[in-house]
């Protein structure tokens, strides 16, 4: 894919004069802009047409008045590649190929990436969205190069949100939730313009807030670090919800490494690294984006529930067991204003549970309210659930909603109205509290997730600014899987310790080599890939005669004999691997190793190049860290040990980027404290 500057992006997404060509698509771009108050020029291009919607038809690019800024092209696909070449010769800013039939539809149609290659060909320097692309939406300007419905109304500042996916950005758009969308992007293929330049493009904008990305596979790992980058140095928070498996994900083959990093823990790691925060659902994106858009990021995790029902004070505190959030205890001076405010039947705390004592009285809930936002707490919450407005008076709901909004511009604390269902926040009035300035969460899930990822972007904003990615791609040799004594020579000298082996040819020699290197030894067949499955690991032999019934036993599978000194008992089995990811390129993984790999769910991916810090980090996530804490009274792990092996695998990968396909240090032996690690075994697959 070749690259353009996300800065070329701004006539396309900004423009003061479109272009469209084709039928009825056309038609509906010309119709919506209309609709919306665009101010630009609108030029239509149309071989017999005279005018489409009041706006004079051309008969082709050469007889436009001038070079438009965006062009919306709607013809047939063959017919696309020609015109493209029109509009960028002709200085076009930009252009949105509708039509499919290209790479995606390989399977149906064999030309199809060759036509996508011709698309990009004949674009040269001129931005193309798409093939198989709806366009964009921008409501800051009233420019829609967008041939269908939406829901979106004109805003003066917003969120904007981009996809791959033109029905999800259609779904998107009928949103009922009081958030304002600046703009509304979809990629198609990404076959020149992928996902993150089109975010840069918008971030840049001074009247964006924050960025929700809606991603099927990551289109260009260097701009997805500049999106990083740009969302740092200007303040503005970007979130994404990354689905889908990559097609180039590779396959478990000779270790577990594969299958313990998988696609998703990349691209989460990936965009972890990158300060961008991660949400599971659409309904979790918008919501987020709501207290980003208000609020910006959060210093702390602190956040404050007041409800006027017991039944609604356990369910936010029951949601967030397990969630990064905390619902500290008041401060001391808060306690008797409350007392005062409430009564004495009210049990002060918080979540607050204040009764249905003040409930109805504006005068009251207010200072109750304005008393909670003086707790220094990141967000201050009212969980309010509306009845049905075509069926019911509101009017007391009100009351509530019009003392949260005084009580936060009294003190000027985050605040937000929580309905604990999403559908009992009407519409009108979600869009009444994103005006004063209070966040209205459909969904109390939602509304603590939020709260996790604002923090989460705060904690990464706040870190040392990462490196960049490691690139390292691929040599072109072959991959060649090493024997395990081949593997621990080649990672010894980047300081992974080894135990003290010899690889020898007979049992007889196997016995002999036993001897030199002290009993208890481990025998190992060499030359068998899944060495404990086929019976050619022994452990704890004692004697020579032990070494070579041992070896005699395994004869049949192995090529040879690896003989090592057995290690002292372990605190715990680690796994540290590395692969080459499709996308990110090398990767470290560590987790739960020996027998638990299979068992347990228990990884963290750590992109390259890292750091001792993060290292650390992705060990403290882990299920089997409280083994190395000294579980239930058992001795330390040395983890300084461990850190220190997990930076040397590190160094190794870093200095074989072009060259190593996998990794795979199982079980990496953590010894009590003071005694170190071990590298029980390894495995490398390098290109060659």
């Amino acid at each position: 894919m070749k690259k353009l500057s996300p800065s070329s992006l701004g006539r396309l997404i900004r423009p003061k004069s479109i272009a469209v060509f084709g039928g009825k698509e056309a038609g509906r771009v010309v119709e919506q802009c209309r609709k919306m108050g665009y101010t630009g020029e609108i030029w239509p291009v149309h071989p017999t047409k005279d005018e489409v919607h009041g706006y004079k038809c051309y008969r082709s690019v050469a007889d436009l008045p001038a070079a438009p800024d965006a062009a919306f092209v709607g013809v047939n696909r063959t017919l696309t590649i020609d015109i493209m070449r029109e509009l960028s010769e002709r200085g076009a800013g930009g252009a949105i190929c509708y039509a499919s039939g290209f790479s995606e539809a390989i399977k149906e149609l064999p030309d199809g990436d060759e036509l996508q290659a011709a698309l990009v060909e004949a674009a040269g320097d001129m931005a193309v969205v798409g093939p198989n692309c709806y366009g964009f939406i921008n409501m800051l300007d009233g420019a829609l190069l967008w041939p269908d419905q939406h829901g979106m109304i004109r805003t003066e500042r917003g969120v904007a949100v981009l996809t791959q996916s033109s029905n999800i950005a259609c779904n998107v758009s009928m949103q009922a939730r009081g958030l304002p969308l600046a703009y509304l992007m979809t990629a198609g293929n990404q076959a020149q313009t992928g996902l993150s330049a089109l975010a840069v493009a918008a971030l840049e904008d001074p009247r964006v807030t924050a960025v929700g990305l809606h991603i099927e596979g990551f289109d260009d790992l260097e701009t997805l670090e500049l999106l990083g980058q740009r969302a740092r140095e200007l303040k503005k928070p970007v979130i994404a919800l990354k689905v889908g498996k990559s097609e180039a994900a590779q396959k478990a083959t000779v270790s577990h490494t594969a299958s313990l990093a998988g696609n998703h823990k990349v691209s989460s790691a990936v965009l972890a690294r990158l300060g961008i925060g991660q949400v599971d659902t659409l309904p979790e994106m918008l919501e987020t984006l709501k207290l980003l858009h208000v609020a910006g990021t959060l210093v702390s995790n602190e956040v404050s529930s007041m409800s006027c029902s017991g039944g609604e004070a356990s369910l936010i505190a029951d949601a967030g067991v397990g969630r990064k959030v905390s619902f500290r205890d008041l401060k001391p001076e808060q306690y008797q204003p409350l007392r005062e405010t409430l009564g004495q039947m009210v049990t002060i705390s918080n979540p607050l549970d204040y009764h249905t004592f003040v409930w109805g009285n504006g005068e009251k809930l207010t200072a109750a309210f304005s008393t909670m936002m003086q707790g220094d707490y990141a967000l201050n919450l009212v969980v309010l659930d509306f009845p049905r407005i075509d069926r019911c008076d509101p009017a007391d709901w009100m009351t509530t909603v019009n003392a949260m909004i005084a009580a936060h511009k009294a003190t000027g604390a985050n605040a937000g109205v929580v309905a604990s269902m999403g559908e009992n926040m009407p519409e009108a009035v979600a869009q009444m509290l994103m005006e004063n300035g209070v966040i209205p969460f459909m969904g109390i899930d939602e509304a603590l997730v939020a709260v996790e990822i604002a923090h989460a972007i705060h904690q990464a904003w706040a870190a040392p600014v990462p490196l960049p990615l490691l690139k390292g791609e691929a040599s072109e040799g072959e991959a060649v899987t090493l024997s395990e004594s081949e593997s621990k020579q080649v990672v010894k000298p980047f300081g992974l310790p080894v135990p003290k082996g010899m690889l020898v040819a007979t049992p007889e020699e196997a016995a002999k080599a036993a001897a030199e290197i002290g009993f208890p030894v481990a025998l190992k067949g060499s030359g068998v890939a899944h060495k404990t499955e086929a019976g050619a690991v022994k452990l704890n032999l004692a004697s020579e005669a032990d070494v070579i019934a041992a070896a005699k036993a395994m004869a049949g599978v192995a090529r040879g004999f690896l003989v090592e000194k057995m290690a002292a008992r372990p605190v715990a089995e680690l796994i540290v691997g590395a692969l080459r990811d499709p996308v990110a390129g090398p990767v470290l993984t560590i987790g739960a190793g020996g027998i638990l790999v299979e068992l347990m769910d228990d990884s963290a991916v750590i992109t390259l190049p890292t750091t001792r810090d993060d290292i650390c980090k992705a060990i403290d996530g882990l299920k089997i860290t409280k083994l190395l804490t000294g579980y239930r009274g058992q001795a330390k792990g040395d983890m300084a040990a461990l850190i220190d092996a997990v930076s040397a695998a590190a160094d190794f990968v870093i200095a074989n980027a072009a060259d190593i396909e996998e990794l795979d240090i199982n079980p990496l032996m953590v010894l009590p404290e003071g005694q170190g690690v071990v590298a029980a075994d390894a495995l490398v697959r390098m290109r060659m």
